[in-house]
């Protein structure tokens, strides 16, 4: 007879939508999962569910400062994601993304943890390369007003690979592209769930620009499922690797698209385009499907449904 405790995991941000999705994964296959979040733009009614288990534990803290636990796997999800949230407090967010890392690694380093940073495609900012490979070292604006987030998360990279090569930590660096899902934030500002409730309200629809620049959406499953297998890749394998999917669609288009799945009246709004808004944005996933064997399989219209379901649910309670 063999008897194995279980894998002990911390998931910073993980009372967010990509952190309770994750949190959920890790439980079922048999982890003890301890959550920690600072609840700015997380969200307790997410993981209100996995309150009562077991092999849960939630935390309320902000990994800018110092957390002494003793884990196997840390996955940094910590930080705000959309610009509404980010541009609010920029300065928090580039500690969250710096000050968060250090910490984080250095949990890591004294627990020899492997971790795993959550990056994202906006590392490559507004691309000259399309689609962007890992290769390419991006075109960002330093001093820009979505720089906070942007230098941040590639200030967040830097440290990964310095403690990597400095102190042989086990790292893995994941580069996301515009995942989206049940549990995001209504008010986010992020396109999808934008035209989503603006089009169950019976808004028009508020598109930015002409509506050509485009976006690859990559549904909240298909994603938890990547960095569950990149967390599982062998050591010398680091990344970093994009994870989303490889279907382009232009702004315009999805806003259609979503106008017709939620059968609304709403028509299209045109606004003046952000500053440092991307053009292009779609990841060339060769080293996914090689170390991971992954690729998305959820499509546009399912996803969508989903996501739909989900904020339909959300106003119906809210309005009782």
């Amino acid at each position: 007879m063999r008897f194995e405790s279980p894998k002990r995991v911390l998931v910073t941000g993980g009372a967010g939508f990509l952190g309770s999705h994750l949190c959920e994964r890790l439980i079922a296959e048999g982890c003890d999962v301890l959550c920690a979040d600072n609840f700015y733009t997380g969200n307790r009614l997410n993981v209100a569910h996995l309150l009562g288990h077991p092999r849960f534990e939630l935390l309320r803290h902000d990994i800018t400062m110092p957390l002494y636990v003793e884990v196997d796997e840390i996955y940094n999800l910590a930080c705000p994601a959309s610009p509404i949230h980010y541009q609010r407090h920029p300065v928090q967010t580039t500690k969250t993304s710096v000050h968060g890392a250090i910490n984080m690694l250095g949990l890591a380093k004294r627990t020899g943890a492997r971790i795993l940073q959550t990056s994202t495609s906006e590392v490559y900012g507004d691309p000259e390369v399309h689609p962007q490979p890992e290769s390419y070292w991006g075109r960002v604006n330093p001093i820009g007003p979505r720089s906070c987030y942007d230098e941040g998360k590639r200030c967040a990279e830097t440290l990964f690979f310095d403690y990597h090569r400095q102190y042989r930590l086990k790292i893995k660096v994941v580069r996301l592209f515009n995942v989206y899902g049940p549990r995001m934030h209504h008010d986010d500002g992020r396109v999808v769930s934008n035209f989503i409730v603006q089009a169950l309200l019976g808004e028009d629809l508020t598109v930015y620009g002409d509506g050509d620049q485009s976006r690859s959406f990559s549904y909240v499953d298909d994603i938890i499922d990547a960095l569950v297998l990149a967390m599982e890749t062998p050591d010398e394998f680091t990344g970093p690797v994009n994870v989303g999917s490889e279907f382009e669609f232009t702004v315009r288009e999805l806003a259609e698209k979503v106008i017709e799945l939620t059968g609304s009246g709403s028509k299209i709004r045109h606004e003046p385009l952000p500053t440092d808004d991307p053009c292009q944005r779609r990841p060339e996933l060769s080293l996914a499907r090689r170390h991971l064997g992954w690729e998305a399989t959820t499509t546009l219209d399912e996803g969508l449904r989903r996501t739909i379901e989900y904020f339909h649910a959300l106003g119906a309670e809210a309005g009782r």
